[in-house]
């Protein structure tokens, strides 16, 4: 089991004298947004204490801020828990990202340059080699990270922010109602949106997303089937985090 230094470096949703709290909470972050802790998993803080040596008001202030970005949820008398989406929260979700995503379009065109889309074309080529390879989880990471990647072309900062937000809600949502192969995308179709953009088609690409996250959202909402609990410590003792 890594220890909470060993993790990560210091988040920029803390500050730098909040170093070790940070690499919990993005330890926590990825074992959640990558599936390895599913909704409704618990989250006890004298568990997550133990496991990464520190006070449980340390693993209490993770959790708060877990829980601030919708990621988790803390009742009184019941502790924490993994996030569980509702369906109404699952629609507002993928109706936020179109809003969002759509939006943004024609700022992206007008900033995209060729070094800047092929960063973002190497994104999509590392997760088809993942769906290649059946990592569903690392696929899944990998094509919300194309989208905020790419809203992030716009070079507006606060809804590239926002979008990476709901992309790690989606995860919960992809995890509470989808079918066990289901995906937040088909990656060989973001080769279609980058044609668009380097075509400058601001109509094509604007209809391109809309029709790609309704997609999303037609094959990822349905009945989720009940999966085995697992143990907390063996999963968070699998989850590496992920950089760049």
């Amino acid at each position: 089991m890594p220890s909470a230094d060993s993790i990560s470096q210091a988040s920029p949703r803390f500050s730098r004298r909040e170093s070790k709290d940070a690499a919990i909470y993005e330890h926590l972050y990825t074992a959640i947004v990558e599936h390895h802790l599913e909704p409704g998993t618990r989250l006890p803080e004298d568990t997550l204490s133990e496991n990464y040596g520190v006070s449980r008001t340390s693993v209490r202030k993770v959790l708060q801020k877990l829980a601030h970005d919708k990621l988790v949820d803390i009742r009184m008398h019941h502790g924490a828990t993994v996030a569980q989406p509702s369906l109404k929260e699952a629609r507002d979700l993928f109706a936020s990202r179109r809003i969002i995503e759509v939006g943004v379009v024609a700022d992206v065109i007008a900033h995209a340059t060729p070094e800047k889309l092929q960063a973002i074309e190497l994104i999509s080529r590392q997760e088809h080699e993942a769906e290649q390879a059946n990592n569903r989880r690392r696929a899944i990471f990998l094509s919300g990270k194309f989208h905020t990647e790419l809203a992030r072309l716009s070079g507006n900062d606060v809804l590239a922010d926002l979008l990476e937000e709901l992309v790690a809600r989606t995860s919960l949502v992809i995890a509470t109602f989808g079918a066990p192969q289901a995906s937040s995308c088909k990656p060989n179709r973001h080769q279609e949106i980058l044609q668009l953009i380097s075509q400058g088609d601001v109509a094509g690409a604007r209809q391109w997303m809309q029709d790609h996250l309704l997609d999303i959202e037609r094959s990822t909402i349905q009945e989720r089937e009940e999966g085995l609990a697992s143990d907390l410590k063996d999963i968070l003792s699998q989850v590496r985090i992920r950089h760049g």
